[in-house]
């Protein structure tokens, strides 16, 4: 429940009731994200071992990302590096700010999630070519082959972070307005 006792200061832009609780998952869910990646590379050398079926609708291989979802705006040259970061920076000032006037834990916790989800896969960046996915979901039956774009857990915190802003929204009261 959202009730007034739960709400931030008026007029907080940078830090708020649940702030530090939001940005405790947010670091916790890139931190996860991270960790995978570096396993399948270093440890698990999915490199190599790229197509793995986990299920019969479950693969993991190796691919990376140089455009934003699913590869759209693919990066070219510095200038566009450039514009990709300058955006990703201000849509992550944009959610803190969000945070720092959560009404719930909930709100908290999704906002902490697209946060660290969004650093998790900004940190991709630094290092390889582009964001590092290894998820695909398929259905390939006799007559129906269907492939979905390939992810990683860091779109999986993203996902699950806005379908929890939507439940606060819709079903229990309603999420923080935006900043």
């Amino acid at each position: 429940m959202t009730g007034s006792a739960e709400r931030a200061p008026a007029g907080s832009t940078i830090w708020g009731r649940f702030s530090g609780f939001g940005i405790a998952v947010a670091a916790m869910s890139c931190a996860l994200d991270q960790a995978a990646k570096l396993w399948l590379i270093d440890d698990f050398d999915l490199p190599s071992r790229s197509p793995v079926a986990l299920t019969p609708f479950i693969d993991l291989v190796l691919t990376f990302n140089a455009g934003i979802s699913y590869g759209l705006f693919r990066e070219q040259g510095p200038p566009a590096q450039i514009a990709l970061w300058a955006f990703k920076l201000g849509a992550v000032a944009f959610l803190w700010a969000w945070l720092a006037r959560a009404p719930s834990r909930l709100t908290a916790a999704a906002l902490g999630l697209i946060i660290g989800g969004a650093v998790g896969n900004a940190i991709d960046r630094l290092h390889w070519p582009g964001v590092m996915d290894f998820v695909l979901f398929h259905i390939d039956t006799a007559g129906f082959h269907f492939r979905w774009y390939v992810f990683n857990l860091a779109d999986v915190a993203i996902v699950a972070g806005v379908v929890g802003l939507l439940y606060e929204s819709l079903w229990r009261g309603g999420a923080a307005k935006a900043p």
